[in-house]
Parts: structure tokens; C-alpha cells; sequence
């Protein structure tokens, strides 16, 4: 088989390479819309290899009376889940289903996230910091509170609460990376320091960070992780995998085509495929 060697980790890839989404929601999370057969048939039409479900896992952190159905699954329904997106794998061989889940880095809550993702087959875990000291910054209801920081020292906490994430060894994928500049805070100098800081970290801790076409649709207009932190991550020989963070059906695979251009031009030459928390790599593939 013809191999040829990753510009961004130096690793072999096989060809031919697919096209993934690996990060879709449903209805289950509370602020998406569609059933999961519907974001395979979206997949499918829209001509991907691979689709890859990763619904937010309960608030484990809190108690059962506090948890928000509206921002992530019930604990009682999360077997529904995982076993919904199983049987939908015997029902569309056509197309390539993967199971994972999303998960948010809460400290002191690690034990609890590990036995709760234990019983389950999955093929990736995505780590997501959604909180900064018990601040839901990516809530709308709650998007005030950043006129409370100094955006560059909160760039600083979220990061280093990410690189926290990625030292537990819990996650095989950090999401939406820079997902703190979503309403389009960002500190008044890039701070390239930082971001060189956090790739190497990230390269020590050996996940993979995904490329997410949801800073497209929002506020903020680009791509997470963002170019000068992309370029970061790629010198520091990181894997990539790509995301729609789709929340309806309709979103499955967006963006995709201007985000594959980017990772071209910033050098990105392959992805990551999982199966069961296992990669292999594929070439950047072309948009369909």
C-alpha cells in the first residue's frame, strides 16, 4: 500500500484517505435538534466517510437535582445513547459510525468522568473546557461575565485548565481548542508565548486537537483553533482531527471545505482516525 509521512507529527498514513465528522450532537444534549439516524443520513448525503457522534456526557459534577437537561444529556437516557448509535451501525454499513462522547474537564472531578466512561466501547473521548471557575463563559446567558477579566489573564486561566485536561490522560481529543474567543474576546496581542507553551504541552501529553468549523457560525468568525495557534500546533507535530460540532442535522460537515484549505495552507498534510481509542492516519482530504 502507498504510505507517505505526516508533515505534522511524522507519522505513516495509509491511503486513501476519508473524509470524517467526528463531532455531532443530537437531541439528547438539550440544545441540539435531530435524531441520530437523521445526522447519518445528513452524512451521507453529504458524501462522508465517516461520521462520529459525541454527545455531552451528563454533569457528573453535580447532583442529579442541579443538572440543566438543556445542557447535556440525562444520566438515564446515556445508555440510550450509546447503544442507539451502535445499532445504527448495522443499520448503515454504507458509512462508517463511530461512538464517542464529549466530555467537560471539571478539577477535583476526574475519578468521577473516568467511572463514568469506563463501561462503555468507546472509539474517542473529547476533552472540553466549557467552565472557568465555575463560569460557563460559552453560555450565552452568561457571556456578560467577560467584561469581569482582563481577556489576556483569562486566556491564560483557560489555557492552562485545557493543558490540565490534556495531563489526565482521560481524553483522546481536545475540542474546539480556543473555544474562549467565541463572542470574539481576544487579547489585544496575539499571544504567540502562550500558544507555543500549550502545543508543547499538548504534544508531551500526546492528544489530538481538533480542527472545529463551529467558530465559522459563531461570533467570532473562524476556525477553532485559530491560524496563529494552528501554525503553533503543527510545529510542535500535534494530530488533527476534523469537527463540525454540528447541533442539527443540517450542519453536519459544515465549513468543512474552508477549514480543509486552511490546514493545507498552514501545512497540515493528514488526520487522525479512531477506532476503539486507536489512530491511524489518512491524508487531508479534498472537500465533497
Amino acid at each position: 500500500m502507498t504510505r507517505l509521512r505526516c508533515q505534522s507529527g511524522g507519522r505513516e498514513v495509509s491511503l486513501p484517505g476519508s473524509l470524517h465528522d467526528y463531532h455531532v450532537h443530537t437531541y439528547l444534549c438539550g440544545h441540539a435538534i435531530g435524531s441520530a439516524e437523521e445526522y447519518v443520513l445528513a452524512a451521507i448525503a453529504a458524501g462522508l466517510d465517516e461520521i462520529g457522534f459525541a454527545e455531552h456526557v451528563p454533569l457528573y459534577w453535580l447532583p442529579v437535582r442541579e443538572r440543566d437537561p438543556e445542557i447535556a444529556m440525562p444520566e438515564e437516557r446515556f445508555e440510550e445513547y450509546v447503544r442507539t448509535v451502535l445499532d445504527l451501525r448495522a443499520s448503515y454499513p454504507e458509512i462508517r459510525i463511530l461512538i464517542g462522547v464529549e466530555a467537560d474537564y471539571i478539577p477535583g472531578f476526574e475519578e468521577a468522568l473516568d467511572s463514568l466512561l469506563a463501561p462503555y466501547p468507546w472509539d474517542y473521548v473529547y476533552g472540553s473546557v466549557h467552565y472557568v471557575d465555575g463560569w460557563g463563559f460559552d453560555n450565552p446567558a452568561y457571556a456578560g461575565s467577560y467584561s469581569e477579566w482582563d481577556v489576556t489573564e483569562l486566556y491564560a486561566r483557560y489555557f492552562e485548565l485545557v493543558c490540565a485536561a490534556a495531563r489526565t490522560g482521560l481524553f483522546d481529543i481536545i475540542g474546539h481548542l480556543d473555544v474562549i474567543k467565541k463572542w470574539g474576546h481576544k487579547p489585544p496581542v496575539v499571544p504567540e508565548k502562550l500558544y507555543r507553551s500549550v502545543a508543547a504541552e499538548l504534544s508531551r501529553c500526546n492528544v489530538v486537537v481538533e480542527a472545529n468549523t463551529a467558530g465559522y457560525r459563531k461570533p467570532v468568525g473562524e476556525l477553532y483553533p485559530s491560524a496563529p495557534l494552528l501554525r503553533c500546533l503543527l510545529d510542535a507535530g500535534i494530530e488533527l482531527s476534523l469537527g463540525s460540532d454540528a447541533h442539527a442535522p443540517g450542519e453536519v460537515g459544515s465549513g468543512f471545505e474552508r477549514a480543509l484549505a486552511e490546514l493545507r495552507q498552514a501545512g497540515c498534510a493528514s488526520l487522525v482516525r479512531f477506532e476503539r481509542r486507536n489512530r491511524t492516519y489518512v491524508p487531508l482530504p479534498k472537500a465533497r
